[in-house]
């Protein structure tokens, strides 16, 4: 059994720094470091070991702290092959596989789309996807291609549903605003939404600013509901993908291409 904890960092960027811990043990694996002051404050607090850091992709809101964290504790840093990724230590793509300490395998998915090399970390049924797969959402293309997006988004769909989504940002209101616009009579949609605002009225009724909505980690089977971006197959997604590009669409793919650009610009 693993313990998953969010560390909210970098403020109005929203970001989530994950920290992994098996059962009954003090050791920790850090995913995604955009900053490394919070994650220091958890693993002191705490009384935790970090032993290593893992990394989705280069951008800096996720390897921000990794120089600072690798002074401190003298850390591996693990990431993936393709990117640039500072004091990387191991490079990693779909061929991996990573036994540690204390820790259950670490399977590794190539995801790319969000960025050219990006990859996710799979462990019982826990999937770090950084931003790639969102809370009813997926993420920019900043170096991929829609494609590649749209082929990464299908072999999540993949995984069993039961699969524990944690990504690397706190956007899931935001983007169910527009999966409402896209499926304005999907009650899937409507019931996480109404979730969704009880968890935002908790979050600005308490004086700390940095805590987590909670609306994370979702289920795959939750996103495959509610995601718009899985849902590219569906007649009704496609008529409205259609509607809004004033053009004949041939394929799921050219509706998630549609769907990416218009969220880019909601």
């Amino acid at each position: 059994m693993l313990s998953i904890q969010a560390i909210p960092a970098l403020g109005e960027h929203l970001n989530y720094i994950w920290l992994i811990q098996p059962e009954n043990k003090n050791t920790v694996l850090i995913v995604d470091p955009g900053e490394a002051a919070p994650v220091i404050e958890a693993l002191t607090s705490q009384n935790l070991t970090p032993i290593g850091i893992l990394i989705t992709h280069h951008h800096w809101d996720h390897v921000n702290g990794v120089a600072e964290l690798v002074e401190r504790y003298q850390l591996p840093v693990y990431g993936p092959k393709h990117e640039p990724i500072p004091h990387q230590s191991y490079l990693l793509t779909s061929t991996d596989t990573l036994t540690l300490p204390d820790f259950p395998a670490i399977t590794i998915l190539d995801i790319p789309g969000h960025t050219e090399g990006h990859i996710a970390y799979l462990t019982e049924g826990h999937l770090f996807c950084g931003d790639t797969l969102f809370g009813a959402g997926c993420g920019r293309l900043l170096g991929g291609t829609a494609a590649q997006l749209y082929d990464s988004l299908q072999h999540i769909m993949t995984l069993p549903p039961c699969t524990k989504i944690y990504c690397g940002h706190e956007y899931t209101a935001d983007n169910l605003r527009f999966a409402q616009i896209i499926e304005p009579d999907n009650t899937d949609i409507a019931q996480r939404t109404k979730e969704i605002g009880r968890c935002i009225g908790i979050r600005d009724s308490t004086s700390k600013a940095n805590i987590p909505f909670n609306t994370l980690p979702s289920t795959l089977a939750l996103e495959i509901l509610t995601n718009p971006f899985l849902r590219c197959h569906l007649p009704s997604v496609h008529a409205v993908a259609e509607s809004y590009a004033r053009n004949t669409l041939t394929d799921p793919l050219a509706v998630f291409t549609i769907l990416r650009d218009w969220k880019t610009h909601f």
